[in-house]
C-alpha cells in the first residue's frame, strides 16, 4: 500500500494531457500496471475490459508476443537509426513499401513521424512547400470541418474545431476555417442524409468563394469525426468532397488516424467511398500503440513538386529526430503481419456483430442515438427522445454510465457532451461484445434509475 501512496504523490509531477489539473491532483490517477488481450489492470490488482483500444489506439490488443518480439530483436540488433543525410535502415524502407502498396492508389510516398498531431502538421507544411514550389504562394487558407479533431499540436489544434483545444491557445489562426459537421442526428437538414450531404458541399462551395479560391490551400476532414463524438457522415461523403475539391482546385486531406487499420473494417476508411486523397495522415493503429509513430502520405503529383523544388540541392527542409526510427518500423511491420493474417477479417466480422448488437440500445429511453461503422461506435445519451434534449450538463450522464460500468469491470470513454465512445481492438471475440453489452446496458440502467 505505501508503494501505490508513494506512487501517486510522485504522479504530482506529471502534467497529464487533456485533463482537468485541479481535479486531478483532488483525485488522483487510476494506475494501469498490466494488460493481456482485450484486458487492462490497474494498481490493485481491478481487471476491465478496455472497449477503447488505449485511446483508439491498440488495435491488435494487447500482448501480442510477435510484436514484442520484433521490437526486442530489433532493439537488440540496431536501437537507433537516421534518416537524414541518406542514410536509413531496413525496417523503415520495408514498412514505407508495404504501407504505400497497402494504401489508396496514388499514395506512393511516406513521411515518417512520431504520431498523429506531427503527422497533422507535416500535411500542413508540405501543402505550403508545394503551392509556393508551384508559383501559387496566395493559396494560405486550410478549411476543416466543426467538430473535427486533428491534434493538439500549434498548428493541428487550429484545424481541430473543438473549444477545448482552442481555449487560451490562440487558434484557430486567421487562415483556418470551418464549415458544419455532417453530423446528421443534429444537423437542421437531418435525418435526410443525402440533405445533409448536398449541404455540406454546398457549405465547402460557399467557404471557398468566401475566402477567394485563388487564396485556398486545401480542406481536411476525417472519414468519421472520432473525438467530436464517432460522427458518421453521410454515405458517400469522401467520394463527394473529393470531387467538390477537384472542382474547386483544392487539394484533399484525410485524417485516417483514428479511421486506419481496422478500425472501421477495411485498411483505411477511404477504401469504402473509394477515395484517394492528396494526403492521408496515419498513427495510433500504425504501431497498435506499442511504440510512437505516425506517418503522413503524399500523393505523386505533390512528391515531385517537392523533389523537382530541390533540383539545385537544397533539402526538403522538414524532419525529425525519431522519424523511420527502426524499432517503431519493426514493431508497426509485426502489426501489419497481425493485420494481414487473419485479425483484419476477425475485426470485420466482430465489428458486424458489435454493431448489430448495439442498436439493441435504442429502446432505451435515455438513448437518443446508436452510430459506427465496424468496431468505432457512440451511444448519444438524451432526455427527451423526441426533441433530442441534452441532459443537463451538471447531471454528467455519461460519466456516471462510465462509472457504473468500470465497478463492473469495462472502461470506454465519456466525452463532455453525454457521448458514449467505443473502439474495441481487432482481436475481440463475439464473447467479449457480449460481456461489453452486459456490463454497458446494466450501467445505464443503473444510471437512469438514479438520476432521471
Amino acid at each position: 500500500m505505501r508503494g501505490v501512496e508513494n506512487l501517486i504523490i510522485q504522479d504530482r509531477h506529471w502534467v497529464h494531457p487533456v485533463t482537468a489539473l485541479l481535479e486531478h491532483e483532488a483525485v488522483g490517477p487510476t494506475i494501469w500496471t498490466s494488460a493481456e488481450g482485450i484486458h487492462l489492470t490497474d494498481i490493485h490488482g481491478k481487471r476491465v475490459q478496455d472497449a477503447f483500444s488505449g485511446l483508439w489506439c491498440v488495435n491488435a490488443g494487447y500482448g501480442q508476443q510477435t510484436i514484442v518480439d520484433a521490437a526486442k530483436e530489433q532493439l537488440e540488433k540496431l536501437p537507433y537509426a537516421t534518416g537524414y543525410f541518406h542514410f536509413a535502415s531496413e525496417p523503415a524502407i520495408r514498412l514505407a513499401s508495404r504501407l504505400t502498396a497497402l494504401a489508396p492508389q496514388g499514395l506512393n510516398r511516406v513521411v515518417f513521424g512520431q504520431g498523429g498531431s506531427d503527422a497533422v502538421d507535416t500535411a500542413i507544411r508540405l501543402v505550403r512547400y508545394y503551392f509556393n514550389a508551384i508559383g501559387q504562394p496566395k493559396k494560405k487558407q486550410f478549411i476543416g470541418l466543426q467538430r473535427g479533431y486533428h491534434g493538439t499540436s500549434t498548428e493541428g489544434s487550429g484545424l481541430t474545431a473543438l473549444p477545448l483545444f482552442h481555449r487560451h491557445f490562440d487558434v484557430p489562426t486567421p487562415e483556418q476555417h470551418h464549415i458544419p459537421s455532417p453530423y446528421t442526428y443534429r444537423h437542421p437538414d437531418g435525418p435526410d442524409e443525402q440533405k445533409v450531404l448536398l449541404s455540406t458541399v454546398k457549405a465547402l462551395e460557399e467557404k471557398v468563394s468566401q475566402l477567394g479560391a485563388d487564396t485556398v490551400a486545401a480542406f481536411i476532414c476525417e472519414p468519421i469525426q472520432g473525438s467530436g463524438g464517432v460522427i458518421v457522415p453521410p454515405k458517400g461523403f469522401l467520394k463527394a468532397m473529393r470531387e467538390a475539391c477537384d472542382r474547386l482546385g483544392i487539394l484533399l486531406i484525410v485524417d485516417e488516424v483514428i479511421t486506419g487499420f481496422g478500425r472501421t473494417g477495411p485498411l483505411f476508411a477511404c477504401e469504402t467511398d473509394n477515395v484517394s486523397p492528396d494526403m492521408l495522415t496515419v498513427a495510433k493503429g500504425l504501431t497498435s500503440g506499442y511504440a510512437p509513430m505516425g506517418a503522413t502520405f503524399i500523393a505523386e503529383h505533390i512528391y515531385s513538386v517537392l523533389a523537382e523544388a530541390g533540383r539545385d540541392g537544397t533539402a526538403l527542409g522538414h524532419g525529425q529526430t525519431y522519424a523511420g526510427h527502426p524499432v517503431s518500423a519493426a514493431i508497426a511491420n509485426a502489426t501489419l503481419d497481425l493485420y494481414e493474417g487473419g485479425l483484419l477479417q476477425n475485426g470485420v466480422s466482430v465489428g458486424a456483430y458489435f454493431q448489430q448488437r448495439l442498436k439493441e440500445l435504442e429502446s432505451i429511453e435515455c438513448v437518443g442515438e446508436v452510430r459506427g461503422r465496424g468496431l468505432l461506435a457512440a451511444v448519444e445519451l438524451v432526455v427527451d427522445k423526441r426533441t433530442k434534449a441534452k441532459p443537463a450538463a451538471n447531471l454528467k450522464l455519461g460519466q456516471q454510465v462510465l462509472k457504473h460500468a468500470f465497478e463492473e469491470g469495462l472502461v470506454f470513454r465519456a466525452f463532455a457532451d453525454d457521448i458514449l465512445g467505443f473502439a474495441p481492438s481487432l482481436n475481440y471475440t463475439a464473447a467479449d461484445i457480449d460481456k461489453l453489452m452486459e456490463i454497458l446496458k446494466h450501467s445505464i440502467n443503473k444510471t437512469i434509475a438514479s438520476s432521471l
